[in-house]
């Protein structure tokens, strides 16, 4: 049982982890097709500013925030949720 449930988790929490990566590379492209000054080389520093800034863009264009934005943050709390409930329930 906890071995299915660590695979299970663990899963999700590696495709969740490859679907933060590719929403940033592609917030970072979004940016940098708009003109933004942005570093490739200090993006995983610098991600969550790109993230707002992406997000103040994309709301200025057209009304609505984009849809890479929500993309990104979610991914991230899943990677999140998935390390607090791994960490809990003692499988980590």
């Amino acid at each position: 049982m906890h071995s299915t449930l660590f695979f299970v988790l663990a899963s999700v929490g590696i495709v969740a982890a490859a679907w933060y990566v590719v929403a940033s590379l592609l917030i970072f492209e979004a940016l940098r097709k708009r003109g933004v000054p942005v570093s490739f080389l200090l993006l995983r520093l610098f991600i969550i500013r790109y993230a707002n800034q992406y997000k103040e863009a994309t709301r200025e264009e057209s009304g609505k925030v984009g849809a890479l934005y929500y993309h990104w943050l979610v991914s991230i709390n899943v990677v999140l949720l998935v390390v607090v409930l791994l960490l809990i329930l003692g499988l980590g």
